[in-house]
């Protein structure tokens, strides 16, 4: 790769914007459903599935289920995009009323 073609490969990751939203983690054999919130939903799932592999995720009930059924047991959803928000407080109560509301609606855990 040319010098030039790295710098503007590297200029337009940095230019990016990621997309905030809420997602659920569900798994199928125990019927649990998890729901939670991201700043970057393209890259919470890898950050997730990452955590529960190694052991290491922080959600005890998940991490659980993870162990006794398998990664093949698990899927994830986004189930809503936000609006680009200029300023990241409006972004985070946005993202915590939104959380607040899928979590009743679908009467799920915290992740």
């Amino acid at each position: 790769m040319k010098s030039v073609d790295k710098k503007a490969a590297v200029a337009a990751y940095k230019e990016r914007k990621s997309v905030a939203g809420i997602y659920a983690v569900r798994c199928a054999p125990s019927g649990q459903l998890w729901v939670g919130q991201a700043p970057n939903l393209d890259t919470v799932q890898n950050r997730l599935w990452f955590s529960l592999r190694t052991g290491g995720d922080p959600h005890r009930d998940v991490q659980l289920a993870w162990t006794t059924h398998g990664p093949d047991s698990f899927t994830f959803e986004a189930l809503e995009r936000l609006a680009d928000e200029e300023l990241p407080y409006a972004r985070q109560a946005q993202l915590k009323a939104r959380l607040a509301h899928w979590r009743a609606a679908l009467k799920a855990g915290a992740i």
